[in-house]
């Protein structure tokens, strides 16, 4: 019996084939998902529990069009930066509404109490369904491409070393010399600054919803198994901890070869 808590837009697309599958053999599926949402639809293959929250659809589609807008519109450095930087923070805080409406639901929550589900399926690219994992003393498996700021491999004591893994927009391999680690370290240090300003609002939501101090980094190294959507064929060698699984391609459909 599984609760799935997913993270809508993109990420739902690669998670909704993986239900599908887990629910033809024979595992009964409970999605949580807001009234209000991008890409999440009912199935046949789990049933759904939405939950009300404080904007509209018009709202919502607004917010992530303009996200897609802004990639493409000219300007500056520090214009296009700052554009991105607003639109940023609005997505955020409609994700972060929209977790605190779903914690706040007596009744919903209630409702998950009782169903007493055996595990939680969630996506912690947004660590809401990590929050409901602890409050329902329930163990939690992760599907994920990756978190800002690499937070799983610290969630997961993996080693991440700047020497021979490259860090996003370096254009650096496995193999580096001297001045191209430290260019690597330099793309790195943002990342910190990353994690404070996406993060900080869920660890006092989730301190505030359970009552007692965590940060986001307790409630990662919680989860169980994390399932990662790389594979070595289209990335570079690194360290793996026993409970992270490679599976990319999980989503793709499976034919035969051509003659």
């Amino acid at each position: 019996k599984l609760l799935v808590v997913p993270v809508d837009g993109s990420h739902w697309l690669s998670m909704q084939e993986v239900l599908d599958s887990l629910s033809q053999k024979g595992h009964e599926i409970v999605v949580v998902a807001p009234e209000i949402r991008l890409h999440i639809k009912p199935s046949e293959h789990f049933v759904m529990k939405m939950y009300p929250v404080p904007f509209t659809q018009e709202e919502l589609d607004h917010t992530f069009w303009r996200t897609s807008q802004i990639v493409f519109e000219e300007g500056t450095f520090l214009e296009r930066f700052l554009k991105r930087y607003e639109q940023v923070k609005n997505a955020s805080a409609m994700f972060l509404s929209s977790c605190a409406h779903l914690l706040y639901n007596k009744e919903l929550v209630r409702h998950l109490v009782e169903s007493k589900f055996d595990a939680i399926f969630t996506d912690p690219f947004l660590p809401c369904g990590q929050i409901l994992a602890e409050h329902l003393s329930i163990p939690s498996v992760v599907f994920l491409r990756g978190i800002p700021c690499g937070l799983e491999f610290e969630a997961t004591q993996c080693p991440n070393p700047l020497s021979y893994i490259p860090r996003a927009f370096t254009d650096l391999t496995d193999h580096m010399d001297f001045f191209q680690r430290v260019k690597n370290l330099v793309f790195d240090i943002p990342n910190y600054f990353l994690c404070d300003f996406v993060f900080q609002p869920y660890a006092k939501l989730a301190s505030e919803f359970l009552q007692r101090d965590v940060t986001v980094l307790d409630l990662l190294r919680q989860a169980s198994v994390w399932l990662i959507k790389l594979d070595f064929v289209l990335h570079y060698p690194r360290p793996l901890m026993p409970n992270m699984i490679f599976v990319s391609g999980v989503n793709c459909a499976h034919k035969r070869l051509p003659q």
